[in-house]
């Protein structure tokens, strides 16, 4: 691909030199004076590469005033980015052009940063991505040999930063908190791979590990990784069905758990689950010799603990018996790190495969950049290592950058929605990375909540999980962030490993809701449904041409299906699965999965973009949609919508929310049916589970499916009681 051509059609937005990021100089032609008009007390001066000239674009500097509904644009600040790593689009543009013309050579200085006892091969990289033309095949760095462990833990050891903060744990009751330095971390993590060693653990092996937000779970993870083990961390809220299946598939050697854990008041006796998860394995024929339990007193008791003597053992009993010295088994960079699974509605649970190099090294990149990470940072990332972003941005690309990371057991809003900046300002958080749901929540809850605490330490913040909508962008940029911090919002997958598209801080002006600009080496095309490449302003399937170092390598036993999932619907790409439109800027806005596009009447709607609409409603705090059959339009649109606190839905209301659909998107968009839902159904991580939203719709209540994983199951029984009201 030539980058050239990349640039000109996708990046139509440039940074002049304006004011606040090059020098104070005033607006130099009738271009920056007439197509701009920037709120702030700066003369600032924006060029437009072409298409813009002339039209009236608002602005905002970052720090000078709150982001309205009238800005288009936020402004870096000149402070912010005369510090930051990529400090202009300039900058960005000359790394970006680099790793696409050379991502040998791009990739190969990053990895160069980091410790390889031997390093690889002549080939830094071998891809196909095209189906047609043989087995999809992706490798990163083969024949380097390291261990993700050594550089997470030994190297900033040896770099000095032993006695550096690496975990802040802060428990589910405030004032319960520990901590744990470098040194100390690496003590524990030999402990533990020592006991794995002694049980059997070797290079290759899996081990499942369904743990809870414990500083137990991070070490487990880089425990296994030290001695060449391929982790799977279960998020310790799956039912005990979801975690047998994934037993059956893996075969570990150990299962690692808690007796039980405290989310808000309500207690989950995790050991239980266990137990039936084992008992299920072993009666299709896969049986797990160990057991290991930690001893979570604070939420059981281990004298109410059950127990099977011949299987179950007590960590607090076993693992600090061993010595604190490991060594460390060193794997080539493609052997395997880790197993994830992901789960659909239906059918087996796939098995993302992750290998060791090209993650770690587009990990660490990824953290650095798309945080603009110091080492005075002290970074939150409210996720659970259960899932794909707990791994990234929690464990392994924090701790290969030597960051201080905060882990908290609890909920967000427990035992009020105040906890989070309570933490913030505790910790002196820096940098806190959540998902959209979470701000959505606290916005729910109104201001005064946040602004009870001080949050001054807050420099950077980030949003993952879905696209956010653009209302809950500004509440989370004004008045989480003082209108002072930039927000890296960030679009990648578990399947990715780490950011595709993302803000860099300081580097350009943000759009609230766009996740912006692809990440360095990373190649984001829009695709009809042809698979023809679209240029320009545009609307179609969002999928990346060439490979990136975070790239997972295949479907755990089975890669054929990993090939027609990902590789065939496009042959030459891999397929995302989301919308994407790109706007007449070069900014990416994700639309959300395509099989959340409702078709009406021959319309493609995104779901995100009638969320944004309604959410964008004075008295809608939260919404979700999903597409149900319609014998004349094909589907329509089925909107849940929850009313902002106080608020009682009524006839008025409806029509209210309707009329802001048709006003911001057009009359095609109207919802045809708003169910009133005093909460949506959510896993613990935040994520809204929309199958079930689209049973309920649809009265399929006899195929609801797992409701186990909700944070809370009942919210399915009252939206189910109110469908018809």
């Amino acid at each position: 691909m030539a980058v050239n051509a990349c640039i000109n059609y996708n990046y139509h937005f440039t940074v002049g030199r304006y004011d606040g990021i090059v020098g104070r100089g005033r607006p130099s032609s009738g271009i920056y004076a007439t197509s701009f008009r920037v709120r702030s007390r700066w003369p600032v001066m924006v060029r437009n590469l072409r298409g813009r000239v002339g039209s009236k674009v608002e602005a905002v500097v970052m720090g000078e005033a709150v982001a309205s509904e009238d800005e288009d644009l936020i402004l870096p600040n000149h402070e912010f980015a005369q510090h930051a790593h990529v400090p202009s689009f300039e900058k960005y543009l000359e790394m970006y052009k680099r790793s696409i013309e050379d991502p040998a050579g791009f990739w190969s200085d990053m990895a160069s940063e980091f410790y390889w006892k031997e390093k690889w091969g002549p080939h830094v990289y071998s891809e196909n991505l095209d189906i047609t033309k043989g087995n999809i095949n992706i490798e990163w760095f083969k024949g380097g040999i390291t261990n993700i462990c050594y550089n997470c833990l030994d190297k900033n050891i040896e770099s000095g930063h032993g006695e550096k903060i690496a975990l802040h744990w802060e428990g589910n009751e405030p004032g319960l908190d520990d901590s744990l330095t470098y040194n100390q971390l690496l003590d524990r993590v030999c402990q533990l791979a020592n006991y794995l060693k002694e049980n059997g653990v070797k290079k290759g092996d899996a081990v499942i590990i369904y743990l809870p937000m414990l500083m137990e779970l991070p070490i487990a993870m880089l425990a296994c990784a030290r001695i060449g083990a391929v982790h799977s961390v279960v998020f310790a809220g799956f039912s005990a069905e979801s975690l047998e299946q994934r037993i059956i598939d893996c075969k570990p050697k150990l299962v690692l758990t808690c007796n039980a854990v405290k989310r808000g008041k309500k207690v989950i006796n995790l050991k239980d689950i266990v137990d039936a998860a084992l008992l299920g394995s072993s009666q299709n024929g896969v049986s797990v010799g160990v057991c290991l339990t930690y001893a979570n007193e604070l939420a059981m008791k281990k004298e109410d603990t059950k127990w099977q003597k011949e299987r179950d053992v007590w960590w607090q009993d076993v693992v600090p018996k061993h010595a604190t010295k490991c060594d460390v088994e060193w794997v080539d960079a493609e052997d395997p790190l880790f197993l994830l699974y992901t789960s659909g509605s239906t059918g087996k649970p796939k098995g993302v495969l992750h290998t060791t190099g090209g993650y770690m090294i587009y990990t660490a990149a990824t953290f650095k950049y798309a945080f603009d990470y110091k080492p005075s940072d002290v970074y939150w990332c409210t996720a659970d290592c259960g899932w794909i972003t707990g791994h990234s941005y929690v464990s392994y690309g924090p701790l290969l950058n030597g960051a201080t990371v905060v882990l908290y057991e609890g909920v967000p809003n427990y035992p009020d929605p105040g906890r989070c900046w309570d933490i913030v300002d505790k910790y002196k958080v820096t940098i806190f990375y959540t998902a959209p749901t979470l701000v959505r929540s606290l916005m729910r809850d109104g201001n005064e909540y946040v602004t009870r605490y001080s949050r001054k330490s807050l420099r950077v913040l980030g949003s993952v999980g879905e696209p956010i909508n653009p209302s809950a962008w500004r509440w989370f940029y004004n008045v989480v962030g003082d209108s002072r911090c930039p927000i890296s919002d960030t679009w990648w997958q578990t399947e990715t490993g780490g950011f595709m598209i993302t803000p860099l801080p300081g580097a350009w002006p943000q759009k609230p809701g766009s996740a912006t600009f692809p990440f360095f080496g990373v190649q984001p095309v829009i695709v009809d449904e042809k698979g023809k490449e679209l240029e320009g302003e545009c609307s179609g399937y969002l999928c990346v041409k060439n490979s990136w170092p975070g790239a997972f390598r295949t479907l755990y036993g089975d890669h054929e299906r990993y090939e027609t999932t990902y590789f065939s619907a496009f042959p030459g790409y891999y397929f995302s699965g989301d919308g994407c439109s790109r706007d007449k800027d070069g900014y990416h806005w994700l639309t959300g999965r395509v099989d959340d596009v409702i078709n009406v009447s021959g319309h493609r709607i995104g779901t995100a973009e009638v969320e944004s609409a309604l959410v964008l409603h004075p008295q809608c705090a939260e919404a979700a949609v999903v597409g149900v059959e319609h014998e004349i339009k094909g589907q329509s649109i089925y909107a849940f919508v929850t009313p902002v606190e106080g608020v009682e839905y009524s006839e008025d209301f409806r029509k209210s929310l309707v009329l802001s659909v048709r006003t911001q998107i057009g009359a095609f968009a109207a919802p045809d049916k708003i169910h009133w839902a005093p909460g949506l159904p959510k896993t613990r991580s935040g994520k809204i589970m929309r199958r079930i939203l689209r049973k309920i719709a649809s009265r399929q209540l006899d195929e609801l499916g797992d409701t186990s994983t909700l944070a809370d199951p009942q919210v399915v029984d009252q939206l189910i009681d109110l469908a018809d009201t």
